[in-house]
């Protein structure tokens, strides 16, 4: 079945909100989409129809096993990408979102088996996000935010979101990115800036801003 390229945007942003466990409501799917919510909800009746997805009024989408499937294919395309152009290609990690977005429809299997096999099979891209197996298995994804994180913990950051290049420059810039170790030294009250502590007893002082967009595993 060929697919646009818009339907496939749609079923990955879906399943994205649905892995980080959110609601798919109208409204969020047009802002990560950027489009209109009457745009969205024409959509989601003929995704509906089309029997890759479910919906209710007020009660968000959830992608059907069919859905899940394409949203799955797109996500490794996309993620593999990412990583291509990072490793191969030489490029920032906050140049890569938007290439791999304008690629991600375009490539064949074919050419997704090569750069998998290029990368050594990947599990994960350059922000941490899991890479889905090609048989659509995905690997954890870490959902703790440093803002949730407890004091005094040991943990590793493992991945960081990638939508905003400003922030993953900064975020680079002060060495707040996957793989690195991290502790909460102390989180001011009312919502106020947090203190911590990265490898080799560096600190640094995030704000909540920031501090919601990376997220940890126990170490």
């Amino acid at each position: 079945m060929g697919l646009s390229q818009s339907i496939e945007d749609y079923l990955k942003a879906i399943y994205v909100l649905q892995s980080e466990g959110k609601t798919a409501t109208t409204t969020r799917i047009a802002n990560a989409l950027d489009v209109s919510s009457a745009s969205v909800t024409n959509m989601l009746k003929r995704l509906a129809k089309m029997k890759l997805l479910d919906h209710e009024s007020y009660k968000g989408a959830k992608l059907t096993p069919a859905g899940i499937k394409i949203a799955l294919e797109v996500l490794r395309h996309h993620r593999l990408l990412e990583l291509y152009l990072k490793e191969i290609m030489g490029y920032s990690w906050d140049e890569v979102h938007d290439e791999a977005e304008n690629l991600e429809h375009h490539i064949s299997e074919q050419f997704e088996d090569k750069i998998a096999e290029l990368l050594n099979h990947p599990t994960h891209d350059p922000h941490g996000d899991p890479i889905p197996s090609k048989d659509g298995v995905m690997p954890e994804m870490a959902q703790l935010s440093i803002a949730d994180a407890k004091e005094n913990v040991s943990y590793i950051i493992g991945r960081v979101k990638d939508q905003d290049p400003e922030l993953l420059r900064y975020l680079e810039k002060i060495g707040v990115i996957p793989g690195v170790k991290i502790k909460v030294l102390e989180k001011t009250p009312f919502n106020g800036p947090i203190k911590v502590e990265l490898e080799a007893e560096k600190e640094q002082v995030l704000g909540q801003a920031v501090a919601s967009e990376v997220y940890l595993v126990e170490e």
